[in-house]
């Protein structure tokens, strides 16, 4: 399919592995430069490697996003050596289980830094070049926010966030022609959803239990 992204740089947080990497990989595919942005070294560089060998264009990006001065220095450099900025992917997230019961002030507040906080920041900071692009920001958020989950109040919080402001930014940036939506995930079977299954004492009938209730 042709989605017109050819030449168009288009930043991907977590873009290195799970559900990201397959946006990088697809992104690449449709002939967009994309900007793989993760905090892992090794894997970050793992990704871009991939996506050369099917002959797409990428670079890359190192940092911890909780840190809003990492946010802008990604934003920054993506800057100086494309000189453009058409999309963002907000992607980057762990559902880390801060629960009501188990969780802590502390715990909490870092649950909505890793999950929700750099959503808002790599946008302010990509804000004026998808002005000038009249570019897309995509959300990716989670079911976590509609149905509930159990044990992970953070994350939970985080994704009714992202929900919130996907609908506040499509209002606020309609004037300037900049499309905002969100993709909801529900299961999507990444290392991180395996390594989760694992730590059940009856990994594959837990699986086989949540396989049976997806239509």
């Amino acid at each position: 399919m042709d989605l017109e992204l050819k030449d168009k740089v288009i930043l991907v947080t977590g873009g290195d592995k799970g559900i990201g990497l397959g946006i990088s990989q697809v992104l690449a595919k449709e002939g967009a430069k994309v900007i793989v942005i993760g905090r892992t070294e090794k894997d970050v560089l793992t990704a871009v490697q991939d996506i050369k060998d099917q002959g797409g264009a990428v670079d890359y990006e190192i940092a911890e996003l909780t840190d809003p001065k990492a946010c802008e220095r990604v934003v920054a450099s993506v800057i100086e050596k494309h000189q453009n900025i058409h999309g963002l992917v907000n992607n980057a997230g762990v559902n880390d289980g801060v629960s009501l019961a188990g969780g802590s002030y502390d715990k909490f507040i870092h649950s909505i830094h890793k999950n929700l906080t750099h959503y808002y920041m790599m946008a302010h900071f990509c804000l004026d070049e998808l002005k000038k692009n009249q570019g897309a920001i995509v959300n990716i958020s989670s079911k976590t926010a509609a149905t509930g989950q159990g044990g992970t109040s953070g994350y939970a919080a985080a994704n009714g966030g992202r929900n919130a402001l996907t609908r506040e930014w499509a209002v606020e940036l309609l004037p300037f022609k900049i499309r905002v939506n969100a993709i909801i995930v529900a299961e999507s079977f990444t290392p991180l959803y395996k390594r989760w299954i694992q730590t059940f004492p009856n990994p594959e009938e837990k699986l086989k239990g949540i396989i049976e209730n997806i239509p």
